[in-house]
């Protein structure tokens, strides 16, 4: 079995399908920090195939109104994947099996740049249950606030989780 599912204690290796209670709304997970660093920005550009130069020329970033390299849209997903989301996958035992990722939304409050520093904080905003042709779900919406150096709110990231019990 590998390190990954080894460190979920309810991964794809055990049995039973715990409802996600009502209960943890409200429950916040651990705040994380990140620094904005370029080597990232052109790491994700390239992984999405994205080669407009605002994401790997400062110069270029520039030329475009912005006040060095650019920071791709969706490039907080990266902080949200190596941090709140494991947390809570790993407090609510998910099987991972049963969990697909239902949505992700962004607001947008003020642009980052590289060399920011960014605290991150998740809670879990809702817990809906939905049953269907397809049995029954648990559907997990976490909202994750990111505040910059400054103490001023950057952006905030909904992500809905649904689990399929």
């Amino acid at each position: 079995m590998n390190g990954f599912l080894k460190s979920y204690p309810h991964s794809l290796t055990t049995g039973g399908d715990p409802l996600i209670e009502k209960s943890n709304i409200g429950k916040e997970y651990p705040e994380r920090t990140f620094e904005i660093e370029k080597c990232k920005i052109r790491e994700l550009a390239r992984a999405i195939g994205d080669k407009n130069k605002i994401f790997y020329d400062d110069d270029a970033a520039r030329e475009d109104g912005f006040e060095g390299m650019a920071v791709p849209p969706t490039f907080f997903t990266l902080f949200a994947m190596a941090g709140g989301l494991e947390y809570v996958i790993k407090d609510l035992e998910i099987n991972m099996a049963k969990l697909l990722h239902g949505g992700q939304e962004y607001e947008y409050f003020k642009p980052v740049k590289p060399g920011d520093v960014v605290k991150a904080k998740t809670i879990i905003t809702d817990v809906i249950e939905k049953s269907g042709k397809a049995g029954t779900m648990d559907f997990v919406v976490m909202e994750t606030t990111y505040i910059n150096q400054n103490e001023e709110p950057v952006l905030r990231d909904k992500c809905t989780l649904v689990v399929r019990r």
